[in-house]
């Protein structure tokens, strides 16, 4: 059994679960008080971007995914596995989003492009470095492209 316990939360941002368009929306990162303090995020302001790790806690048990259906529940779109694309009807309800760093305040993290809403916990915070990302040519079907043209 794993148990995991939030870092943190989203504050502010979008209050309803839709998706594109998450370029737009603006949130805070707020880290638990309780169990941290700023230190916790010393030296994270020198990075323009953060990858965040989070619960899709608004997603009931019963909508959880574990064969194949079509993206978004787009027929145009082919039948893949859950574990083939990004949508929150996962297994285990995590979400994970590279967004824009904009300022440190305190325990407080200002971003933009976060694809989470308003109250969910945070499990995770990384910085995002470059070494990080593909090595290699990257490759992906049409319909990934075509359903991430208006997700940022």
């Amino acid at each position: 059994m794993v148990t995991l316990e939030p870092v943190a939360q989203v504050i502010g941002g979008r209050e309803q679960v839709f998706d594109d368009d998450w370029d737009a929306v603006t949130a805070v990162i707020r880290l638990d008080g309780d169990r941290f303090g700023p230190e916790a995020l010393a030296g994270l302001d020198a990075f323009s971007h953060v990858e965040v790790v989070f619960h899709f806690d608004r997603v009931p048990a019963d909508r959880i995914e574990t064969g194949a259906r079509h993206p978004r529940g787009n027929t145009g779109w082919p039948l893949v596995g859950i574990f083939a694309q990004r949508g929150k009807n996962r297994p285990n309800r995590l979400g994970v989003s590279r967004c824009r760093l904009h300022r440190v305040d305190g325990l407080d993290l200002h971003v933009s492009g976060l694809d989470a809403v308003a109250g969910t916990p945070v499990l995770d915070i990384k910085p995002y470095m470059v070494e990080f990302g593909p090595r290699g040519d990257v490759h992906q079907p049409p319909w990934s492209t075509e359903i991430m043209r208006d997700y940022y």
